[in-house]
C-alpha cells in the first residue's frame, strides 16, 4: 500500500496558524478528486483518505471485473485474468477496492496539485481573516507595527494577521516605530482587490467608549451607560453618561479616586482633555451641564431649529468657548444643538466699549484673535487676569500687554 504524507510534503502549510489541520485535509481531498476527475473524466469511484493525525493520504479505487475482451472502460472496469491476480476467489460481476498508487500521477499532476493547493489555503486565509474580524468591528485589539508608511501603518495582530492604521485615524500627536505595541478599535472591514482590508482607528469615538468599559467596571457590568461621545482626537472630548443606580455617582464612577480611572485613557489619548458628564432628559440642564467649565445665567432654546442662545457673563464667555472654539463646539455635538454665547447685559459693564471702536490703535487680526475666544468689548478683556488670556488667545504676551494699555487707557 502507497501512502503521500502530504502534511510533511507540504510543509509551508502545515505548521500556518491561518488554517488548522483538518480544514488542510479536507482541502486536500477536494484537490485529489478534482485532479482525478481530470485524469479520468469522472472520479465517482474514487475513495481519498486523509488521516488528520499523521497527514497520510490514501486513494482507493472500486473497480467491476469484466471479461478480459469486454473492457471498455480502464477507469471503472477492470479484466477477470487481473482481478484474480488480487484475490482468487473473484469472479465476473464482482466488484474489486484496490489501492491507487501514487506513481499514477506525472509530474505535470503534482504540480497543479500544489498549485491548487497553495491558492486554496491563500483563499482559506484570506476568508479566515474576513470572517474573524466582521464580527469584532467596535472591539479593542492589540497589534504590533510591522511597516511604517506616509499615509498608513502596516501592524500585525496576536495571529500574525495584517491590519491597517491609516494616519488619519491616528491622534495627531501618535507616533510609532517599527516593532512597537499600539492599541487601536476595528473600524472597518471590506475586501479590497480580493483581499481582507482590516481598518483600524484611534480617534474613533467608540475607541474612547471600549478604554471606558476596560476602566470602569460599572460601565462594563451595565450600572452606568455611556449614552454619547464627541471628540476632537489628542485635544478634548465630552462624555455624556447616566446611572441606573441612584446609589451610583456616574461621573465619580468614571474618573476615580484622584482620577485613577481616568488618568490611564488621557495616557492612551496623548493627553486628550475628558470631559465625563451627567447626561439629562431636560436638554436646558444637559446644555448647561456640557458647556462645564462655564456658568450659565441664561438660556433660550428653538426647539425647531435645535439653536439655543446662551447667556453669560462676560468673564464666563472664554471658559464657554474654550481654547479655539473647542469646547462651544463639543457642547454643539454632544447636544445636537447649535448654541451661540451672549454677553449678559450687566450694570457694571453698562459703560463697556465695543472692540471694533478701538480699530485705529488695535489691528484688527488681534480683535479677530479676542473675539475667536468670546471676548468683544474692552472690559470683558480686562475682566480677565493676563495668563489667562494668553493661555487662551493665539497672541503673545507683548501684544496683550499692549492690547491692555491700550484699554485701560480709555477708561482712565
Amino acid at each position: 500500500m502507497e501512502t503521500l504524507n502530504l502534511v510533511e510534503s507540504f510543509s509551508e502549510f502545515k505548521d500556518s496558524k491561518a488554517i488548522d489541520r483538518p480544514t488542510l485535509m479536507r482541502i486536500l481531498v477536494d484537490i485529489f478528486k478534482h485532479i482525478l476527475t481530470k485524469k479520468f473524466e469522472h472520479a465517482d469511484n474514487f475513495d481519498v483518505i486523509v488521516n488528520t493525525t499523521t497527514g497520510d493520504l490514501e486513494i482507493w479505487r472500486n473497480r467491476i471485473i469484466v471479461e478480459d475482451d469486454n473492457i471498455e472502460n480502464p477507469n471503472t472496469e477492470i479484466g477477470y485474468t487481473e482481478a484474480i491476480k488480487i484475490e482468487p476467489d473473484f469472479e465476473v460481476g464482482e466488484q474489486v477496492l484496490e489501492s491507487f498508487s501514487i506513481d499514477e500521477f506525472d509530474r505535470r499532476d503534482i504540480q497543479s496539485i500544489l498549485q491548487m493547493l497553495k491558492s486554496k489555503v491563500l483563499e482559506y486565509e484570506k476568508n479566515n481573516v474576513f470572517m474573524k474580524y466582521k464580527d469584532r468591528i467596535g472591539d479593542i485589539v492589540t497589534a504590533e507595527v510591522s511597516q511604517v508608511w506616509k499615509k498608513e501603518l502596516l501592524v500585525l495582530d496576536d495571529e500574525d494577521f495584517e491590519l491597517v492604521l491609516p494616519r488619519s485615524e491616528m491622534i495627531p500627536t501618535d507616533f510609532y516605530k517599527k516593532g512597537d505595541s499600539l492599541r487601536a478599535v476595528v473600524d472597518k472591514v471590506d475586501f479590497k482587490n480580493g483581499n481582507p482590508l482590516i481598518i483600524l482607528s484611534r480617534t474613533s469615538p467608540t475607541f474612547l467608549e471600549r478604554l471606558f468599559e476596560l476602566e470602569v467596571p460599572e460601565i462594563y457590568d451595565g450600572l452606568i451607560t455611556i449614552k454619547k461621545i464627541v471628540r476632537m482626537p489628542g485635544e478634548r472630548a465630552k462624555v455624556a453618561v447616566e446611572s441606573y443606580d441612584d446609589r451610583i455617582d456616574p461621573v465619580g464612577a468614571c474618573v476615580g479616586m484622584k482620577g485613577s480611572r481616568i488618568h490611564g485613557i488621557v495616557r492612551e489619548l496623548r493627553n486628550e482633555n475628558i470631559d465625563v458628564i451627567n447626561f439629562s432628559n431636560n436638554i436646558s440642564v444637559f446644555i448647561s451641564r456640557s458647556l462645564s467649565p462655564a456658568k450659565i445665567s441664561g438660556i433660550k432654546i428653538n426647539d425647531e431649529e435645535k439653536a439655543v442662545e446662551v447667556y453669560l457673563k462676560p468673564d464666563q464667555i472664554s471658559l464657554a468657548i474654550g481654547k479655539g472654539g473647542q469646547n462651544i463646539k463639543l457642547a454643539s455635538k454632544l447636544t445636537d444643538h447649535e448654541i451661540e454665547v451672549f454677553r449678559e447685559v450687566d450694570t457694571e459693564y453698562d459703560d463697556d466699549v465695543d472692540l471694533m471702536d478701538f480699530s485705529d490703535e488695535i489691528e484688527e487680526w488681534i480683535i479677530k484673535e479676542f473675539k475667536k475666544i468670546g471676548l468683544d468689548t474692552a472690559k470683558s478683556i480686562l475682566a480677565i487676569p493676563r495668563d489667562e488670556l494668553a493661555e487662551r488667545a493665539d497672541l503673545e504676551k507683548e501684544t496683550i500687554e499692549e492690547v491692555i494699555k491700550i484699554l485701560q487707557a480709555e477708561f482712565e
